[in-house]
């Protein structure tokens, strides 16, 4: 009980709170490092088809776990949604989106590691960091097959005690206890999950702070193209 008091009442805090004060310093002192350090140019055609996989599994995985586990239960039932909806979109999304992410990131990571000149130019905390990742994945996608079971049994409560915690945390009142009747798989998922936000600030993850949304609401560029004329 102490060690779940720890992980999931006080260990969360200390991920986000590294998460945040850690970025904002990287940012203000390096900012030279502050960047996706991209290897397009020494290898392309495994990085369009890894890069594009893993970057739509895991925002779109990212969107439903901040959707589902923050939105209160009372605004799923404003809008209509029952638990067991909820928690069939929850398992069909994650499924879908999160094989695609460990696709795209087992050709990541075969990339990097396999390609003599890629592998060259990364940095030990490159290797990790995707390995973490996908491990990390892994375990989410281990959870699968038992929310199946869940839901054809109709028992909703994982679903229900994980997003009571989640807001518990979010609302500076993390409540370990209501992990009491959660499977071990979630809870070694969930830590794996906080472990992310903690390595965050240290990892080339930071480039996702500067995401340029506001590329999509640029206006038009238009280009003239000046024609030199040569005299001989």
């Amino acid at each position: 009980m102490r060690l779940q008091q720890f992980f999931f009442g006080i260990y969360p805090y200390i991920a986000l709170s590294v998460f945040f004060l850690g970025s904002l310093i990287r940012f203000d002192r390096e900012q030279y490092t502050w960047k996706a350090d991209s290897s397009q140019l020494l290898e392309r055609k495994q990085l369009r088809l890894g890069s594009n996989l893993f970057h739509i599994g895991i925002l779109v995985l990212f969107a439903g776990h901040f959707v589902g586990l923050l939105t209160p239960h009372a605004v799923w039932a404003v809008i209509g949604v029952s638990d067991e909806a909820h928690q069939s979109l929850a398992i069909g999304v994650g499924a879908l989106f999160g094989v695609l992410c460990m696709i795209g990131g087992v050709v990541l990571w075969r990339r990097r590691m396999y390609n003599p000149r890629v592998r060259a130019t990364s940095r030990l905390m490159d290797i990790f960091i995707l390995d973490w990742l996908l491990v990390t994945l892994g375990f989410g996608l281990s959870t699968i097959p038992v929310s199946v079971y869940h839901a054809f049994h109709g028992d909703v409560s994982a679903m229900v005690l994980l997003a009571d915690w989640a807001q518990s945390v979010v609302s500076f009142r993390a409540d370990a206890g209501l992990l009491d009747g959660v499977g071990l798989i979630y809870k070694v998922h969930l830590f794996f999950g906080l472990t992310v936000f903690l390595l965050f600030p240290f990892t080339r993850l930071v480039h996702a702070w500067s995401v340029p949304l506001t590329y999509l609401f640029r206006p038009y560029q238009i280009v003239r193209t000046k024609l030199v004329r040569y005299h001989r």
